[in-house]
């Protein structure tokens, strides 16, 4: 695999059903981890990063998640935001420092650490040293984090809010699993071209990224946006 595979998505998102196993997510337990075939399924822990969000945020994620992807979730014990990621001059958290923190501290086992907090975070897109975003993942990679912090704006209520951030967990996971941003429009791994509200447009996965999903064996079976 060539290292431009390998590198942090530098691209921010421009926000970025069914229910997961019996509210897996809950109280630390998993989700039962094997295919139709027997086959264990890749592990999706979700952990928590300083302020505590809300259990219908963790249950909108870990839904949209098992809605889409043929993985195992479980939520992990919460982990206090370390001080090696915080950009004072912001007052928010370094992303990509974020991501090297969630592989450090996290389970071996885990396909993606999926880091989720409610404060802002940030990275750096040319021209701006520091960018706010709602996510980032690392491409192929182990460790994705999100943000409820500006799903937030011009949120019509705080369900609405909860889609955004469910959005961006599908969105970021793409990446993990190898998904580069997708050009069709209304596709949730669409880049978000700077604004939240390009989110508010997305609704499925389309026909192209599926195929690439199902082709990395990702691709949950009869797989139905929980957005459409």
């Amino acid at each position: 695999m060539s290292a431009s595979r390998r590198q942090v998505l530098k691209v921010p998102l421009a926000v970025a059903g069914m229910a997961v196993c019996q509210s897996a997510w809950a109280g630390g337990r998993d989700a039962p981890n094997a295919g139709a075939s027997g086959a264990q399924l890749p592990l999706i822990v979700l952990q928590p990063l300083g302020a505590t969000l809300a259990a219908e945020e963790f249950g909108a994620v870990a839904s949209a998640i098992a809605a889409f992807y043929a993985v195992t979730v479980t939520v992990a014990p919460p982990l206090e935001l370390p001080a090696s990621a915080f950009y004072a001059t912001r007052q928010r958290y370094r992303a990509e420092k974020l991501l090297d923190f969630l592989v450090a501290k996290g389970s071996p086992s885990a396909r993606v650490m999926l880091g989720l907090t409610a404060v802002d975070i940030s990275t750096t897109k040319a021209p701006y040293a520091d960018w706010g975003i709602l996510g980032l993942a690392t491409i192929d990679g182990r460790s994705a984090v999100l943000s409820s912090f500006r799903c937030k704006r011009r949120a019509k209520n705080a369900e609405h809010a909860r889609v955004r951030f469910a959005k961006t967990a599908v969105h970021e996971l793409g990446h993990a699993f190898g998904l580069e941003h997708c050009p069709n429009a209304g596709c949730i791994m669409h880049d978000g071209e700077g604004s939240v509200m390009t989110t508010d447009t997305e609704r499925d996965l389309c026909a192209d990224t599926r195929a690439r999903l199902t082709a990395a064996g990702m691709l949950r079976a009869g797989a139905v946006s929980p957005f459409a």
